[in-house]
């Protein structure tokens, strides 16, 4: 694939569309203009097409608990699933331009980043990286364009911060694998055509791709979430699911596969929860400003400038933290902590800005008329998925130390 292009969607002209709602990010240090002509031509399709899409149906569509389908094929027709891969059709992006995708779309919901990062680098990556030619060129441009959606099954009912002790097995039988077990909290399960399953094969963590249809397989979708609600999550289930031997991912074996996928989703993270951030930082601006009190905006009383000045000191931290992440990234220059440390921080304030804007908002703050208690309530997901604050904080504690203290007694 060539240069990036712009596509219209629905009669949107997304060339150099920008603030077509209003919407002007927060960006105190100007980090953007340290961005390439071609990731700013992405920031600016990708945040025109969110303001044009996802903003005026996004509060509906949680009330409903949906995924439009048409946010699949819009997502798609832009170009940018699987965004820094290479090659099979996929867009060949930079690191940075994936970081500028994930914030202008977490902005909108942090429903909407997430189906684009389990998509592309949670199910595309691991065929990308460990797949046969063959697993390549079947399922990898359909992917890019959203033809074909994926999902990742690495997390069980019993084993999320511990999946090495994962219990979920494949067997050999002739010419096919048999898998036994059960996934839980899986972005897209039921919508996807195909999943990617880690599973112990003879004792050792293999990844295996299982199609929607196989015998045996099954993917019911969780309700009753308070978080996500815009948002496919769903549990898979194997009962002797019976899949063809050339199915298993033959470039890796154990933990390192999945934890590779993982990295790539959390950095996408890092930078999507400053979308979020942005989202309630600029509504409790407005809010402030138009909002009367004895006479005068609440943005003319100390306490709330107070309020706002924290928000833009740490979205602007985030900011830079993204940035420089990115950067790293696209040298290869980066480690596994680097990304720990930009999701653990950048969730962490996102989710405290969120609770301060809605603070801001007073009693106004819990109606969907205002994002930000949608995108308080999605943060705790976040905030926990890809890693858990704490687990984040153990991962950094380790690199300063040299212990390990993730197991009892360390």
């Amino acid at each position: 694939m060539g240069p990036f292009e712009l596509r219209t969607l629905k009669g949107l002209d997304l060339s150099g569309c920008t603030d077509i709602m209003g919407y002007e990010a927060l960006d105190f240090y100007d980090v953007d203009s340290l961005l390439t002509d071609e990731e700013l031509m992405i920031r600016d399709a990708v945040r025109g097409w969110v303001d044009e899409s996802v903003i005026p149906k996004i509060e509906n569509a949680c009330r409903e608990g949906v995924f439009l389908d048409e946010w699949r094929q819009e997502i798609g027709s832009m170009g940018i699933l699987g965004a820094p891969l290479k090659g099979y059709g996929c867009p060949g992006l930079s690191y940075t331009a994936y970081g500028v995708i994930c914030r202008e779309l977490e902005r909108g919901d942090s429903g909407i980043r997430s189906f684009a990062s389990v998509q592309g680098s949670l199910a595309m990556y691991p065929i990308w990286d460990f797949g046969s030619e063959d697993q390549k060129e079947k399922y990898l441009p359909r992917m890019a364009t959203g033809e074909l959606i994926g999902c990742f099954g690495l997390t069980e009912p019993d084993y999320g911060s511990n999946p090495g002790d994962m219990v979920t097995k494949a067997t050999e039988d002739g010419d096919s694998f048999i898998l036994n077990g059960a996934k839980m909290w899986i972005t897209n399960g039921t919508i996807a055509d195909l999943a990617i399953v880690w599973a112990k094969l003879d004792g050792v963590i293999r990844g295996f791709i299982v199609e929607k249809g196989d015998p045996g397989f099954s993917a019911p979708e969780m309700k009753g979430k308070h978080s996500l609600k815009a948002s496919v999550t769903s549990e898979l289930v194997f009962q002797d699911c019976r899949i063809p031997k050339d199915r298993i991912l033959p470039g890796v074996k154990g933990l390192r596969g999945p934890f590779s996928c993982l990295n790539n989703a959390r950095f996408g993270i890092s930078w999507g929860a400053i979308g979020s951030a942005q989202a309630c930082y600029d509504s409790a601006r407005s809010y402030a400003l138009s909002r009367i009190q004895f006479d005068h905006p609440i943005a003319a009383y100390q306490l709330v400038q107070n309020k706002l000045a924290w928000m833009l000191r740490e979205i602007t931290k985030g900011q830079l933290l993204a940035y420089h992440l990115g950067k790293k990234k696209d040298a290869g220059e980066w480690i596994p902590e680097h990304i720990s440390l930009a999701k653990m921080n950048n969730v962490d304030i996102a989710l405290e800005i969120a609770r301060v804007s809605r603070d801001i908002h007073g009693a106004n703050g819990i109606l969907d008329e205002y994002p930000v208690m949608r995108h308080m309530a999605n943060l705790e997901s976040v905030k926990t998925y890809e890693g858990t604050h704490d687990i984040h904080n153990l991962i950094l504690g380790r690199h300063i130390t040299g212990i390990q203290a993730f197991t009892k007694g360390a």
